[in-house]
């Protein structure tokens, strides 16, 4: 038996490991994965996964009314902090910037980043280059919104709250409003649902005299993050061998640059670090205002020792061109 194993064991000898997560299909399915990559490394131990109803799941409008993307975790972290769960998984891309983790717990483990490409789904899989003006698109994102109205000004969009699998049974509805859908990638992955017909979006930002619909990721996206208490070192540890280096190295360098552009729930920013062919990091940032008519962009390479240093050079850009502007425009 190896150390860790040992350690693991003797902690949850009387009591599993429990693992907190929303109710969501989706998030199920992210904490079984979770659950099984803990069992691979230390065979035996007992797990128990722990669904927590979130207020966001159940509020179906702006969430900046109810404390923004912070609703999505407020009810798990204090799960945690009372220690009536050991370890809590999050969706990076709903963890907001502008508020500080629960106090005494941190990310442990950020998981392998997975497709951050986002898709349009439309009813009869009618090309989305073809739907016609005044088709209304189904989105909760500002960012998309912002970015659909570069690329297709004459589609309308509305916000369509709920887990992905319901916001496409609305889709299907018969009498469904809406024309199509923009959802991340990694949703019908986890979901199973690939075989549906959808159209991958480009990540590269593409004006609009382009003539190419893209959409820029949001910060965080794609990536499964593992948070538990400081003070639980067997479980930090086991944590730590659950980590992906690199996709923590991409995520400090997103989340410093949101971090200091001080954005909201309602505000358009999309953020994507990568590494290139040559072994550099380099991370893109846009600010959009709401309607994506006007927008900042910045893009900088740099170490993967320092990626929080390449994250403030992207934010500090942004900022210098305008960006709090923009944002502060998206608080009125």
């Amino acid at each position: 038996m190896n150390p860790l194993t040992e350690v693991v064991l003797d902690r949850f000898s009387e009591t599993p490991l429990r693992i907190g997560t929303r109710t969501s299909t989706m998030a199920k399915i992210q904490s079984s994965h979770v659950a099984e990559l803990i069992t691979r490394l230390v065979p035996g131990i007992a797990i128990e996964i722990v669904p927590t109803q979130v207020s966001a799941d159940l509020w179906p409008g702006d969430l900046a009314e109810i404390g923004g993307k912070g609703a999505f975790s407020k009810e798990i972290d204090r799960a945690l902090t009372g220690a009536r769960i050991d370890i809590a998984v999050h969706c990076m891309k709903d963890v907001p910037g502008d508020v500080p983790l629960a106090e005494g717990t941190a990310f442990g483990a950020y998981l392998p980043r997975d497709d951050v490409h986002d898709v349009v789904v439309t009813r009869g899989d009618v090309p989305f280059a073809d739907l016609p003006p005044g088709s209304l698109i189904g989105t909760s994102s500002v960012r998309r919104h912002a970015q659909l109205s570069i690329h297709r000004p004459d589609l309308r969009t509305e916000r369509i709250r709920g887990n992905v699998d319901t916001r496409l049974n609305h889709l299907d509805e018969k009498d469904s409003k809406y024309a199509a859908l923009v959802l991340a990638r990694t949703s019908l992955i986890r979901l199973g649902l690939l075989d549906r017909h959808h159209e991958v979006l480009p990540l590269e930002f593409h004006s609009a005299e382009e003539g190419i619909v893209s959409m820029v990721p949001p910060v965080g996206a794609g990536v499964i993050g593992l948070q538990a208490r400081n003070s639980d070192t067997p479980v930090m540890r086991l944590l730590d061998e659950l980590n992906h280096p690199l996709t923590a190295s991409h995520i400090l360098a997103e989340r410093t640059m949101l971090h200091l552009l001080s954005g909201h729930c309602n505000s358009p920013i999309a953020g994507h670090a990568s590494t290139t062919p040559d072994g550099q990091m380099g991370l893109f940032g846009m600010v959009f205002n709401p309607d994506g008519s006007a927008f900042v962009r910045s893009q900088a390479w740099g170490d993967h020792s320092d990626p929080a240093a390449l994250g403030a050079r992207v934010a500090a850009d942004l900022l210098h061109q305008g960006a709090r502007n923009l944002i502060a425009a998206t608080r009125k």
